[in-house]
């Protein structure tokens, strides 16, 4: 299908449904919403006229009030404006749904063929096949489900978006109608906070209802295609999951929390099998199974609905039975419903008796704490001394001797010290439990030096860990675009380390290693980041094919391209020889999470495209992928150019004030959607280096000026051009796959601002000139990058994107114009206490609509 078609399948589909399914809303059974649907799109209509203007958003809500006699009281006037953005809110939910029912329809125009593509050239390609099957022996992708505070859609309303989807796909108008209703009376927001408990609970909506089924149905067709047997390919698609387990910068995460999570997952994961097992109990009702079916219904009901404190891991007994079932099924039955049994075998391969594998994670300096608590507190019965602990990093590395202890803290110890304790010793239970692929990992936010591994390897070995039977993984996680610069020379003093190289033998010399796209971007800007994420990728690929270590990226991206996100499969695709791609590992965050892995059709797309793009990457390499010395150093001239453009804004005396007056950042920690706090060291006053890279990139996304996804990449071009570099940065975007998506998605955070929205700041006399140095650079970012494409506009290249962006940037248009004009009220000082608490509610709402309707805006 032609761009031009799939754009015109996607105005009927989607545009012109959402139209007519829109005006449904006035016929539901509530008053109160008929006359907000009915006041909308004239107050819309006023936005757009405001904006278009140049108009302060008090200046557009005055006027717009100014209309109706009615609304001459403040009360009135806050009352329409929160029933506007309820009925926005539903609107988006809407637009979901219609989007998410037209997918198979309209597809995707940014990838050329796919899984099944490449599985249909193998078939008449017995060399293809074979080189895929090779691979697909030693190749995983992992999605890691993090609890970000963007995940705004409680678990109700993800269910009804489910529904409606399946009810438009059917055209089933009254039951279109029936969950409109009930849509309008779910609530959208928590009255309080959400525990880590709570935030598992509504991530394994998706385990439940969405991966599992879709997990199994992947790797059946990649066992029927290529008829590969189903041993050699057991961990095609690995889950990971964060929520109550990731403590960095979260007190609320303790090892109880913990505790509850895995076994929390455990009981879901026997509830779906339980669901599977009675429709194969239902259909097997021959002789010769019987005895089988009855060890499966206890071990499925007992762990379903009566799970006990420390279970053992089942999975050996479930497969021994489902085996037996098909064994009599082939034996004496014909194989008569065995798919069935195949199904759920498959099943269990893949997840076990734990679902998902339960990452733990905390920063390096409360490790550090802990193993200083513990030397210090046992001084003479551990040969490691605080004195050593605490110089050099040459100190540190000698003072650990890797000696095994099980030591205990004592009562006034410090409650982070505490966890990190506890939630050792906590680890084994769940392994007990769940195999150890329940919780293997240990990742260490703001790894600096080798001994932040070996430190916490210590403290495993002094909670009665053996050095032998140490089944843990040591996750460095390296942010900054210093951290990044540094990594290889970590990783080479751990590979060189004996105790280290020895651990790094018992876990079959896999080292998974970290990279954060969010933090290294609002420390160097957009380009610094994924040019330095590059180049480490490069330099640590090198460095474990020197140590013979089977390397993995796990890749910390979040949903926007200003965090690693946007077209994501494409960049595993175009990662060349030099990088080590043989797992590709990530995490999926805030709205990501239900826009790509929302519904079994868009979760089976967005998987079947990065098993496409990791294997296409090795078997199918584009020889433009691999980049040439004089590319990689235009690419870094480019980076440098950009990071001190970026630098600069940073360091403007404005650049946190500006965020911090005009944004709605400082709501962003009463909103009631995370447990976890929008800053580090939260009870001390903002500092941008303890700013959450979530809260830095959604501040600016609700300002509709994304300055960490394309801020300095104009200055970078316009740099190339001055020195004759043009023609090199042209070739690049049409041969290097990396750099074509990263300069694609640039467009992308781009086609998502709007700054007339704030363009009546030009002339303010505080920030008129801060807010000119932003504009002109996305003025002129905005050229250069029609120079480089050819293209007349932003994402001309991808019709049905841009077309589906411009659209909800529309819808939520309205809801922009009500925060800043909240904001604004606050700022004035001429509220009282109680109007103040109003206000800011209302921002709130505005940023959960704003984040809803971008899908990948946090």
């Amino acid at each position: 299908m032609k761009l031009s078609q799939k754009q015109a399948v996607f105005e009927n589909e989607v545009l012109t449904r959402f139209e007519l399914f829109k005006s449904l809303f006035l016929t539901l059974p509530f008053q109160r919403v008929k006359h907000t649907g009915t006041i909308l799109p004239f107050f819309s209509t006023h936005c757009e006229n405001g904006v278009a203007e140049h108009l302060a958003p008090e200046d557009i809500i005055d006027s717009f009030f100014g209309q109706y006699e009615q609304y001459v009281q403040e009360e009135d006037r806050i009352d329409l404006l929160f029933r506007i953005v309820q009925y926005i809110e539903r609107q988006v939910v809407l637009f979901d749904a219609i989007e998410d029912s037209a997918f198979q329809a309209v597809g995707k125009t940014d990838e050329t063929g796919g899984l099944d593509a490449l599985f249909r050239l193998a078939q008449s390609n017995p060399e293809l096949k074979n080189q895929i099957i090779e691979k697909l022996k030693d190749f995983s992708v992992r999605l890691v489900l993090t609890a970000h505070p963007t995940q705004f859609y409680p678990g109700p309303v993800l269910g009804i978006i489910n529904d409606l989807t399946e009810a438009i796909k059917a055209n089933d108008i009254s039951n279109v109608h029936l969950l409109l209703q009930q849509l309008g009376k779910t609530p959208f927001i928590n009255k309080q906070k959400p525990t880590p408990v709570d935030e598992a609970v509504s991530l394994a909506w998706y385990l439940e209802n969405v991966f599992y089924k879709v997990a199994s149905g992947i790797q059946s067709k990649i066992d029927d295609v290529l008829e590969v047997p189903a041993e050699d390919v057991k961990q095609l698609i690995e889950l990971g999951f964060w929520p109550g387990g990731d403590r960095d910068g979260n007190p609320n995460v303790t090892a109880e929390s913990t505790k509850k999570v895995a076994s929390m997952l455990r009981t879901i994961l026997f509830r779906c099998y339980y669901r599977d097992f009675r429709i194969v109990k239902r259909r097997i009702t021959f002789r010769g199974v019987e005895q089988y079916l009855d060890n499966l219904q206890k071990l499925f009901y007992d762990n379903s609905f009566n799970p006990i404190e420390n279970p053992e891991d089942d999975t050996a007994k479930i497969l021994e039975n489902l085996q037996a079932i098909t064994q009599v099924l082939h034996e004496k039955h014909n194989g008569l419903f065995v798919e069935l049994v195949e199904d759920l075998i498959r099943k269990v391969n893949t997840f076990g008796c734990y679902f998902t594998t339960l990452d733990i994670r905390q920063d390096s300096s409360v490790l550090r704490k802990a193993t200083n608590y513990l030397a210090e507190v046992y001084a003479g019965t551990v040969k490691s001394t605080v004195d050593e602990l605490t110089k050099s990093e040459e100190s540190k590395q000698a003072s650990l001797y890797f000696d095994e202890h099980t030591l205990d803290y004592r009562k006034d110890a410090d409650p982070l010290i505490k966890d990190i304790i506890d939630v050792i010793r906590l680890l084994k239970n769940i392994q007990r439990s769940g195999s150890e692929r329940a919780a293997q990992r240990f990742i260490i936010s703001n790894c600096q030096q080798a001994s932040d591994i070996l430190g916490l390897m210590q403290l495993f070995l002094w909670q009665g860990w053996k050095k032998k039977e140490l089944t843990i993984d040591f996750v460095p996680l390296f942010e900054t675009v210093d951290d990044l610069s540094r990594a290889s020379d970590v990783m080479r003093t751990l590979y060189t380390n004996k105790a280290y190289a020895e651990h790094l033998k018992i876990r079959g010399n896999k080292q998974t290693i970290m990279l954060g796209f969010s933090d290294s971007t609002k420390d160097g800007g957009y380009l610094m980041a994924n040019w330095s994420i590059y180049k480490a990728k490069i330099e640590l690929t090198a460095l474990a094919r020197e140590y013979d270590v089977d390397l993995i990226f796990f890749d910390g991206r979040g949903g926007p391209p200003a965090r690693g996100g946007g077209k994501t499969q494409r960049f595993y695709a175009s990662m060349g020889s030099e990088i080590e791609n043989n797992h590709i590992q990530l995490t999926i965050q805030g709205q990501t999470i239900s826009s790509q892995y929302g519904s079994l059709d868009t979760a089976q797309y967005n998987i079947e495209q990065l098993l496409h793009a990791g294997l296409v990457s090795e078997i199918r390499q584009n020889g433009g992928d691999t980049l040439t010395s004089k590319q990689k150093q235009v690419i870094d001239d480019l980076a440098t150019e950009s990071h001190r453009k970026f630098l600069a804004l940073r360091h403007h005396p404005q650049f946190l004030k500006y965020l911090e007056t005009l944004s709605p950042l400082k709501s962003l920690a009463s909103i009631n959607i995370s447990s976890r706090p929008v800053k580090r060291n939260s009870d001390k006053e903002l500092r941008l280096e303890d700013l959450r890279a979530i809260s830095f990139v959604t501040a600016w996304s609700q300002l509709k000026q994304n300055i960490p996804g394309f801020f300095g990449v104009g200055t970078a071009l316009q740099w190339a051009e001055e020195n004759n570099l043009w023609s090199y940065v042209r070739n690049l975007y049409q041969t290097s796959g990396f750099f074509n998506t990263l300069i694609d998605n640039c467009m992308m955070s781009m086609t998502k601002s709007n700054f007339d929205i704030t363009s009546y700041m030009k002339d303010d006399e505080t920030f008129g000139t801060f807010w000119n140095i932003l504009h002109e650079e996305f003025v002129k970012t905005n050229k250069y990058l029609l120079k480089l494409s050819g293209a007349k506009y932003l994402m001309e290249n991808y019709p049905v994107e841009r077309c589906s962006v411009l659209e909800r940037e529309k819808i939520v248009l309205p809801l922009l114009i009500i925060q800043h004009y909240a904001i604004r009220r606050l700022q004035s000082g001429k509220l009282k206490a109680e109007k103040e608490e109003v206000y800011r509610k209302l921002i709130g709402r505005t940023v959960y609509g704003v984040v809803n309707a971008g899908r990948n805006l946090a």
